[in-house]
């Protein structure tokens, strides 16, 4: 067993109990809950520009809320964040601004998120409710290292002018002070590895590290397929790496179970988190048959502004201790967390510790029930055309702005083009770039660069999660688009198919 490890699991557990206490009696009274969430920000920031503004020292309820704070999309918040770009403070918020974390946009290439202790707080409040509930279940996890994914750096840190730093430093950062330091004890993997460049040694040193521990306890990683390409890798360079394993003893028990006993090299492996919705389905689902005898547990809805849904209890109840929440239903109106009705289809509006007020973040739920008097949310994908094969999230009007780019830069544009998602349960997802008449390779490697201007979709393609783009032809006339309930001729072209053929 790892001392250190145990330690820092069973410390991390007890910081823990706070939020999970909180968040057992949101449950019952998530009307009081979030208007404390929102009264408590409103008190913080009354002092920031856009609190004098908005003349929160006015606010008494959430009627007041609502008529003083309109609600808002990206375009109408990102000259506030500038703003905070340029340096100046007390703009959304009195809170430091750390740093801006950026995020694939529904319009431009990027958004970048402010990023504050008190932003933090929220995201610790929901991933503590969430562990405590998986150490009731799973105690097994608190007597062993995990492995929480490190996403590599890769050049992501933004080479324009800014006062304030972009990006992370690991994923850590989602959590306070105290809390990272004891989840990076119990790390399996050290986060300087975020720092390696070459993809190849990536994978290999987080499987060195890996295969090592033995008594490796819990696996979370966001896409499933960042799971299924640590296998592959592992096929790949089995021999390298049981040379590279020092103890004699677990050398010889990997050579045993060889590169494809996956479900035996960590015996006391009790829980894979990863995503499970959506595109992540055929993943998550091949992920429970390789790891038939241990938990392999979808994600609640997580999203760079906020936490939105937490696996409890083998649902996924709102994350009413973390953020203020409202709902736009599908008829215009506002509704919060404790008037949703079941079946209903919302478009979440979220206020968070960072200075987003009354955000549209663009993402839609059912509601599927309740636990307790919270809603239950599932989630039902991004509103309007955007694709999200493993995290990438581009959006029609994004991929439209990029071939707009391509053909004023002076290269030929053909009758037709368009991207086509291809969604696959393995590594090989991706998109076919579907033209009329063909596109040179020069063409090709031009919208690759410049769809890598989403850091998501540069980091899938880093990573593997995403293949390079297919190029094919396809004559005009021919186009195929399915779209339910919709007459061919009634189909207007689009630059992006979030489903294509299969």
């Amino acid at each position: 067993m790892n001392g250190l490890a145990a330690s820092a699991q069973g410390l991390w557990a007890l910081s823990d109990l706070g939020a999970a206490r909180r968040f057992a009696v949101g449950l019952k009274y998530p009307e009081i809950t979030q208007w404390r969430c929102l009264e408590d920000q409103l008190r913080r920031d009354r002092n920031s520009e856009f609190g004098r503004e908005h003349e929160f020292a006015r606010i008494k309820n959430y009627a007041d809320f609502a008529k003083q704070v309109p609600v808002r999309d990206w375009a109408e918040t990102e000259p506030w964040i500038n703003r905070i770009r340029e340096g100046e403070i007390n703009v959304l918020t009195t809170g430091l601004v750390t740093h801006l974390a950026p995020t694939s946009g529904s319009v431009g290439a990027r958004k970048l998120i402010p990023f504050t202790a008190d932003l933090q707080r929220g995201f610790t409040e929901g991933i503590g409710a969430w562990m405590t509930d998986l150490r009731r279940t799973r105690p097994g996890i608190l007597a062993g290292p995990a492995h929480w994914a490190i996403s590599p750096l890769g050049g992501t840190e933004d080479e324009e002018r800014s006062a304030v730093r972009i990006g992370f430093a690991d994923d850590a950062e989602y959590l306070g002070k105290g809390q990272a330091w004891l989840v990076r004890r119990a790390m399996a993997v050290p986060a300087e590895l975020r720092l390696e460049q070459d993809m190849g040694a990536f994978w290999q040193r987080t499987l060195g590290y890996l295969l090592r521990e033995r008594d490796l306890r819990l696996i979370s990683v966001w896409h499933p397929t960042f799971m299924e390409l640590l296998l592959e890798a592992a096929e790949q360079n089995w021999e390298l790496l049981c040379e590279g394993i020092e103890r004699a003893e677990r050398r010889g028990e990997l050579r045993r179970l060889g590169p494809k006993g996956w479900a035996h090299w960590w015996p006391k492996l009790q829980v894979i988190s990863c995503w499970g919705d959506q595109a992540a389905t055929g993943g998550w689902r091949a992920l429970r048959a390789k790891f038939p005898r241990i938990l392999v547990q979808a994600k609640g809805l997580l999203a760079t502004e906020a936490a939105i849904t937490l696996p409890i209890r083998g649902t996924y109840p709102l994350a009413v201790t973390s953020h203020f929440f409202e709902f736009l239903d599908e008829w215009g109106g506002l509704r919060r967390g404790h008037e949703l009705e079941q079946g209903g289809k919302y478009e979440i509006v979220v206020t968070n510790g960072g200075g987003l007020w009354r955000y549209r973040l663009g993402d839609v739920v059912e509601c599927v029930g309740q636990l307790a008097n919270t809603p239950i949310l599932k989630f039902l994908g991004r509103k309007g055309n955007v694709s999200d094969l493993c995290g990438e999230k581009l959006s029609e009007q994004f991929v439209a702005e990029v071939f707009g780019r391509i053909w004023r830069n002076g290269h030929g544009r053909p009758t037709a083009v368009w991207l086509r998602a291809k969604s696959e349960t393995s590594s090989l997802s991706g998109y076919d770039l579907v033209s009329s008449t063909g596109l040179s390779a020069e063409v090709v490697t031009a919208i690759e660069t410049e769809l890598a201007k989403n850091p998501h979709y540069a980091l899938a393609r880093k990573l593997g999660q995403l293949r390079e783009l297919n190029p094919i032809v396809q004559p005009p006339g021919h186009r195929e688009i399915e779209i339910p309930g919709k007459r061919m001729g009634d189909v207007k072209p689009r630059v992006l198919e979030s489903r294509g053929k299969e």
